[in-house]
């Protein structure tokens, strides 16, 4: 199977050139999602960062393009997706700063069990299969809908691996918003919330939201300006361009 979804890929570029990503043909494809996420996390060289769900690796290799020195860790449950993570990473030369390891959210493999680290950046499934309609498409049902594993339990891994005082960054749909904070209460604070406008011809509320918070902060929770992701003719703002193309750090 393997084998098989190597072969039925494409070859797409990330940040403007920087980054190459090989991703399967066929069900989930790689948006505009990992490459801000990724933008978000506050890490600087010689500090460690685990990916969860890192699929193809898009965006702990939009990181690792960004911030040189940092070392990456990924955790993939699909086998396929794991395989071209590190095939990606090899591609892009960094081999020796991703380390890609497969297991369950549910059941981590024992090494990732073992470590902690300065920054944990999550991108999980958008849908509740209680509250919404999966894709009918196999691979984008898994991507795109929790199983066994909900919300809180990606946040509950995040938190348990992260060292104290260190990063979450977190992008998910603003409808679940309160969930993320309710999953975060206790346990980390200053968090900032900083939406993701669409932007366009018309003024329209923020589909997307991403989260930072710090683990063991008693820090009250802020609300950022955010990021306005179109102009008015459809295309990139200079902000959203600075990111997506130019490797631009977010100012969360």
């Amino acid at each position: 199977m393997i084998a098989e979804a190597r072969r039925a890929v494409t070859e797409d570029r990330l940040l403007g050139g920087r980054v190459r990503l090989l991703q399967a043909a066929r069900g989930y494809r790689v948006a505009i999602d990992p490459v801000i996420l990724a933008a978000a996390v506050p890490a600087r060289a010689g500090e460690a960062v685990l990916d969860l769900g890192c699929g193809s690796g898009a965006a702990a290799l939009c990181l690792l393009a960004r911030v040189p020195g940092v070392e990456a860790t990924g955790l993939e449950c699909d086998p396929a997706a794991a395989a071209l993570a590190r095939d990606n990473a090899a591609a892009n030369g960094v081999g020796d700063r991703f380390r890609v390891l497969e297991g369950e959210l549910l059941a981590p493999p024992p090494a990732l069990r073992a470590a902690r680290f300065d920054h944990v950046l999550l991108n999980p499934p958008y849908l509740d299969p209680a509250r919404a309609r999966l894709p009918e498409d196999p691979d984008r049902r898994r991507s795109h809908g929790e199983a066994a594993a909900g919300l809180a339990d990606w946040l509950d891994l995040a938190l348990r691996r992260l060292r104290d005082d260190g990063s979450l960054s977190v992008i998910h749909r603003a409808e679940r918003l309160d969930e993320i904070l309710a999953a975060l209460a206790g346990r980390a604070g200053g968090a900032v919330v900083f939406p993701l406008w669409p932007g366009g011809a018309e003024a329209k509320p923020a589909k997307r939201i991403l989260l930072r918070a710090r683990k063991g902060s008693r820090a009250p929770l802020s609300l950022h300006p955010g990021l306005v992701l179109h102009r008015p003719d459809g295309g990139f703002t200079a902000a959203a361009e600075a990111v997506l193309r130019d490797a631009a750090p977010l100012p969360v």
